[in-house]
């Protein structure tokens, strides 16, 4: 990062910025260059000035196009930006198990995100051509879904097409996914019909017979209610994943070392029956997992959990000096507050927004010594400095204050 190579140095700046007060952050976001319920990148940083929030991670799901643009609007903003990244990858033991890691449904598998990445962003060739082989497995599904939509429209009766390269065109910066059809079908239905009456009859048709219960104004439940009768397992454009479209957790750890982040787990937690996985529900177990893997770094989506159970996984993670942040994803259609809250729309308490601005500046003071050459939150063995976590703590509180004044 240009700004930050610019920086004084680590002594300068903690003399000018002793000062601790507690920042509104959002440490996970997605934008259109994955699928985002923001337009464009200019529109999240918009409502984060409105709602205050100082510092912003970008989170896109396997790529990093959007980084140049994230970049310049945040220095525009004068908010933060934390490089982050996402992937999706496949635990074969645990599937083998039928152990459930973070995704509830799907014995196996494992969102992993990297946090404060290199700005440039730069993989190896090796590791890119792995991830290039991902990223052309899942949009070989995509395509195998349109024409499986297709021919069941044409019977059906439904007189609408999807074509891969339109909808790329139209809604999606990089990667076309599966959200990215139901949005596309969920248009072109009400483009063809000219009341509420009509577009039910049309949802009926799409989905076999099964009426709609959604209300027509209701966008997100209506695209969401394609996706479960069309798209999902059982939906008749439904393609399963090809062993190839996941990688290993291994490899996706290596290339977040080897471009300049920190690996982070993001967390599940609790179901809104106070249900978790099997991976997760017993944090002795889940913490030694975590090890195994070098990790010391966690991440959650408050809005999907009790705050007490929110608060219990906070206070073990922090006896271990684990970095713990929060975010919103916004990777669904909708448009809800950027501000982190947790379910039922309660707030983060003092603590909670506490620990999540401590997450934010250890990743940052990871991108500042990163960008002047030097090395960050990991030992070149990729082990994470949790001992040294207080003075990373002190540091990026220091340069995010130096960022957002300039």
């Amino acid at each position: 990062m240009d700004i930050l190579k610019n920086f004084p140095t680590s002594q300068e700046l903690l003399q000018s910025y002793s000062h601790f007060d507690v920042l509104n952050v959002n440490g996970h976001v997605h934008s259109p260059f994955s699928f985002s319920a923001f337009d464009s990148i200019q529109q999240m940083f918009e409502l984060s000035e409105k709602e205050n929030i100082k510092v912003l991670g970008l989170n896109d799901f396997f790529v990093t196009d959007g980084y140049a643009e994230f970049y310049n609007a945040a220095v525009n903003a004068r908010i933060f930006p934390l490089f982050n990244i996402e992937f999706l990858g496949l635990m074969k033991n645990e599937q083998a198990k039928g152990i459930r890691i973070n995704d509830p449904n799907n014995p196996g598998r494992i969102y992993f995100s990297g946090k404060g990445l290199n700005y440039p962003v730069s993989i190896t060739n090796a590791l890119k051509s792995k991830l290039d082989k991902v990223i052309e497995e899942t949009q070989n599904q995509v395509r195998a879904m349109v024409v499986k939509a297709n021919d069941w429209f044409v019977k059906n009766g439904v007189n609408i097409s999807l074509d891969f390269s339109e909808m790329k065109a139209l809604y999606a910066r990089e990667l076309v996914r599966e959200r990215h059809l139901a949005k596309a079908i969920r248009e072109k239905v009400f483009s063809i019909a000219a009341d509420d009456d009509r577009k039910k009859l049309l949802f009926q048709k799409i989905y076999g017979g099964k009426e709609s219960k959604c209300n027509m104004n209701d966008i997100p439940g209506l695209e969401n209610e394609i996706r479960g009768n069309l798209l999902k397992s059982g939906g008749h454009a439904f393609v399963e994943e090809t062993p190839a479209a996941f990688m290993p957790l291994e490899d996706i750890i290596n290339i977040i070392v080897t471009s300049g982040g920190i690996p982070c787990y993001p967390l599940l937690l609790d179901d809104k029956a106070g249900n978790y996985t099997e991976f997760e529900k017993d944090f002795e177990v889940l913490l030694q997992n975590l090890q195994k893997y070098q990790v010391g770094c966690i991440e959650l989506i408050p809005g999907r959990n009790d705050i007490q159970h929110l608060a219990k996984l906070v206070d073990f993670f922090e006896s271990k000096d684990f970095v713990i942040f929060f975010g919103t994803e916004h990777n669904a259609p909708e448009m809800i507050p950027i501000s982190v809250d947790t379910r039922g729309n309660i707030p983060l308490n003092a603590h909670l927004q506490k620990t999540s601005y401590e997450g934010a500046c250890v990743i940052a003071a990871h991108q500042y010594l990163k960008s002047k050459d030097m090395d960050g939150f990991l030992f070149p063995c990729g082990t994470p400095k949790l001992k040294e976590k207080k003075q990373f703590i002190q540091l990026g509180n220091a340069v995010i204050n130096k960022f957002v004044n300039i």
